[in-house]
């Protein structure tokens, strides 16, 4: 992405415009392909991967990523969608019987929303790395090893994810665009870390 060429005379837009246009139809082609909610992962992960190649001079489209989402959907990555849907299923639980009024309840929500944030960095993390491509439990260490000594990109981690949500709050259809900016914060919080290595 530093290596974007300029706008010629003439030109409506400029490099920056075709990129946030790109962002958009992978967003959308993400969030397609997350419909099956198993899916999840493997889909984030490979909008991270097409957005990445933008930097490295590679279309980013939509048409991309499909193509490499249909090389790539494999066991692992279905098992990776399993076990984040788990997660979820037991977060929500956890919060309704926080909710029920049970002795100690305040306590217990404030220890479950750390414990679900802290999974929810790691895990989207996890899909911002180039190894969860080919390898779920190596790309999670490695962002659990990321989101405790970059705390900084865990935050900006968290606060795309309120800025995706507030988003989808505010206006259901843009639900349907925000795995595409989620996906480049994703990928420019693990190429920040990388690049201050």
């Amino acid at each position: 992405m530093s290596g974007m060429r300029t706008r010629e005379t003439g030109e409506v837009f400029g490099p920056r415009m075709t990129l946030f246009a790109d962002v958009l139809s992978v967003g959308l082609a993400t969030a397609v392909a997350c419909l099956p909610l198993l899916t999840a992962p493997a889909a984030l992960s490979t909008a991270c991967a097409v957005l990445r190649g933008a930097g490295e001079d590679r279309p980013a489209t939509a048409g991309r990523y499909f193509a490499l989402l249909r090389r790539r959907l494999r066991t692992g990555d279905l098992a990776a969608g399993a076990l984040a849907l788990a997660g979820a299923l037991l977060f929500a639980g956890d919060l309704a019987l926080a909710g029920a009024g049970l002795p100690g309840a305040a306590l217990f929500a404030t220890v479950a929303a750390a414990i679900g944030a802290t999974a929810l960095v790691v895990g989207l993390r996890a899909c911002g790395r180039p190894e969860s491509l080919t390898d779920w439990p190596a790309a999670v260490r490695e962002a659990a090893r990321d989101a405790v000594r970059d705390l900084g990109g865990s935050a900006l981690v968290l606060l795309a994810v309120a800025t995706a949500a507030l988003c989808a709050w505010m206006l259901v259809p843009l639900a349907f665009l925000a795995p595409g900016p989620l996906a480049l914060a994703l990928t420019a919080v693990d190429v920040r870390l990388a690049g201050s290595d």
